[in-house]
């Protein structure tokens, strides 16, 4: 049967390709697999994107003013609302929100043809980096999303429960993707200066809820004193500041900062003895499933939405204590059959193919 072609407009990103994070990284592939199945498809982008063409594989690319730079976060608001403006003259079968955070409080400019369908993201109000006041705009404004979307996805059974239980509603469960690194090679590590499976590490944003500092005061603790690295800026807030003078002294912790390089982060977990993941809250974390791809072996912070993914194929840390106990007794090669385990579930569950396919059939469910 030879379905519709669809009119597609995805927004609530900083643009394609990707230079910022996860959802701009899905919004690239999703977008360039709808173009290539012969979908007409927009991405919304920022003015201030580094790429400024009209077309990006066949994905058209619509520019709208940000003035972010000027005013700061106030700026995403005034950017989301341009975006909100332009979709109401092209005539979108589908608009696709992608999370909540600065765009829901416009619901009531949405275009009224197009189906909304709205991916939740992950518990945004939790962020202890945000204050009472923000933490509360930010449950309003997931709201606010609820209420004006046709459908919702949840990249997580630990959000899909949550909104089931909080709003009552129903959503799609569609994880994040990521594809398998089958490449490695040793000579990536000599930048940073370890030896294969002889240093552990973890890659995450410097905040609270990533439970970094748990982690390091078991780096702390452990007798251990492995290269342990840091992959994450550490200069650009006031938590990642903290943690570096906080750990100053421990030789064998390093802060090597952001690293952008997909093959050198790739080559960092692949060769790692323990990878730590510490994310506690939202849902699918991109870096969780590339740490999976990547053949890390993964130890992870206890809770639903970790181990919804990781399920056996892991261990789990709460304390410092936790984090020690590992440090000083665990060896990556008596627990490959977990890493090979989580290998093989990015090619069953996860891989960017079957994300996208689940997507697209969404969309055809929704249209019905």
């Amino acid at each position: 049967m030879i379905k519709d072609k669809l009119k597609i407009g995805i927004l609530g990103t900083r643009g394609i390709p990707n230079y910022h994070g996860g959802f701009e990284q899905f919004a690239e592939f999703f977008s360039v697999y709808l173009a290539q199945q012969n979908h007409e498809v927009y991405v919304y982008n920022s003015n201030k994107h580094p790429f400024q063409e009209k077309t990006f594989k066949g994905v058209n690319i619509i520019h709208c003013y940000d003035p972010e730079d000027k005013i700061g976060t106030p700026g995403q608001f005034i950017y989301d609302l341009n975006c909100i403006l332009d979709s109401r003259k092209r005539n979108f079968d589908i608009l696709l929100q992608l999370g909540y955070t600065s765009s829901t409080i416009w619901y009531k400019l949405l275009p009224k043809k197009p189906i909304i369908i709205t991916n939740m993201d992950g518990l945004e109000w939790k962020r202890s980096k945000y204050s009472k006041k923000v933490q509360k705009f930010l449950k309003y404004a997931e709201r606010l999303g609820v209420k004006s979307s046709d459908f919702l996805v949840a990249d997580s059974i630990g959000i899909q429960n949550y909104l089931k239980e909080t709003y009552g509603v129903n959503s799609k469960y569609i994880a994040y993707g990521a594809e398998q690194f089958k490449t490695p090679n040793s000579k990536a590590l000599s930048e940073y200066n370890v030896q294969p499976y002889s240093y552990n590490m973890l890659i995450a944003r410097l905040e609270p809820e990533n439970n970094i500092e748990t982690i390091l005061d078991g780096v702390a603790l452990a007798t251990s004193k492995s290269p342990f690295l840091v992959v994450g800026k550490h200069d650009v807030n006031a938590f990642g500041k903290h943690l570096k003078n906080k750990f100053k002294n421990h030789k064998n912790i390093r802060f090597v900062g952001g690293i952008y390089d997909l093959n050198a982060l790739n080559n960092l977990r692949y060769y790692s003895n323990l990878y730590f993941h510490g994310h506690s809250v939202g849902g699918t974390n991109p870096s969780l499933l590339e740490a999976m791809s990547s053949k890390a072996f993964i130890i992870a912070n206890d809770n639903q939405f970790n181990k919804s993914i990781l399920n056996n194929n892991a261990l789990y840390f709460k304390t410092p204590q936790h984090v020690k106990d590992c440090l000083d007794n665990i060896d990556k090669k008596e627990h490959l059959d977990k890493v090979e385990n989580c290998f093989n579930d990015i090619e069953k569950y996860f891989s960017w193919n079957i994300i996208n396919n689940a997507y697209l059939n969404f969309f055809y469910e929704c249209k019905k």
